[in-house]
């Protein structure tokens, strides 16, 4: 089985950053800019962020940075995210291309339409969609935060959960409700299976492995462990295990080694590929991010209306989370 693994970080040594991380770093001052980075976009722009983090972590440092411009190093929904939560801020992302799935299977007039069929529905949209989508929304939630959204509403109210059917249905299993869930999926996630997972845990019988709740059911109940990315690092951090096996996108374990640098990563296989890969997030490159900050352009340019009614969901999120 073809795999990749990661040993503990501290047997490479340091890595020097490259001319063009250093010259990233030089036009990020200039431009009194902030760089965010995700948890899926390649290691040498992970290595010159000033904050790598999951979804949650992102919009919590979008609202408070004071920095004139963002460049935000991850897919269009996250930086409408921070160009909503900073209205006044110049945002700018590497390739406007960098899209995502989830948000092209959650189109807002037919959850309108579905809104229309529900009307005492709450609408809880994972943070994975259009800005439009979220202007439909009642409380936005990311994979670190859905079940303790999802917790705070009276078993009584009716929720539709989109887009992502895998992380909906994870959360009903964990708060034991039912959801109106829509029919969306992370292109990515779904490739994995569990087969892959058992595989694996024959080579590495004691190796706990941990998945994103976008994979789907049959692969989450062979996982030991499914949470957010950010989560991940804690477990890998407090299980007294030196070796792991990571079901997300592979550009996830340079974060892990990077706070937990004496274990070990295998990524979880998928099909023939020996990792699996995010293709939006891999249009994030370091050259592609020197020239957004160079040009400040491409920009993220939201009408005021949009950004008035996308923010309050957010901001309801930000305040129910803990």
């Amino acid at each position: 089985m073809k795999r990749d693994i990661y040993p503990p970080l501290e047997s490479e040594g340091a890595r020097k950053l490259s001319n063009i991380q250093r010259e990233i770093l030089k036009i990020k001052k200039e431009r009194e800019a902030v760089i965010l980075a995700h948890n899926y976009v390649c290691r040498e722009i992970q290595e010159v962020a000033d904050f790598t983090g999951d979804s949650l972590g992102l919009s919590r440092e979008a609202k408070k940075t004071g920095a004139k411009v963002i460049a935000f190093a991850g897919v269009d929904f996250m930086a409408e995210t921070a160009k909503i939560l900073n209205p006044e801020k110049i945002v700018v992302i590497p390739d406007s291309n960098a899209g995502c799935s989830l948000e092209e299977l959650c189109e807002a007039s037919k959850l309108a339409s579905l809104k229309a069929e529900h009307p005492d529905a709450l609408v809880i949209s994972y943070i994975n969609c259009g800005a439009k989508v979220k202007v439909l929304s009642d409380i936005i939630c990311t994979s670190g935060n859905a079940l303790d959204i999802v917790s705070q509403i009276s078993p009584d109210r009716e929720i539709i959960f989109c887009p992502d059917r895998n992380l909906g249905s994870w959360i009903e299993e964990k708060l034991n409700r039912k959801m109106i869930l829509w029919n969306g999926y992370c292109k990515a996630h779904v490739k994995y299976s569990p087969n892959d997972i058992l595989e694996l845990k024959k080579e590495f019988p004691n190796a706990p492995a941990i998945a994103h709740p976008e994979c789907p059911k049959e692969v989450r109940d062979v996982c030991d462990c499914v949470c957010s990315t950010e989560k991940m690092i804690s477990f890998c951090k407090t299980n007294p295990s030196d070796t792991f096996l990571i079901a997300t996108i592979s550009e996830m374990v340079h974060r892990l080694r990077k706070e937990v640098p004496d274990k070990t990563f295998v990524s979880v296989p998928s099909g023939n590929q020996p990792s699996q890969r995010c293709d939006h997030m891999l249009l994030n490159t370091p050259e592609k991010l020197l020239e957004c900050l160079k040009n400040l352009s491409p920009r993220i340019e939201l009408d005021a209306s949009t950004i008035e009614a996308a923010r309050a969901p957010i901001e309801r999120m930000l305040t129910m989370s803990k």
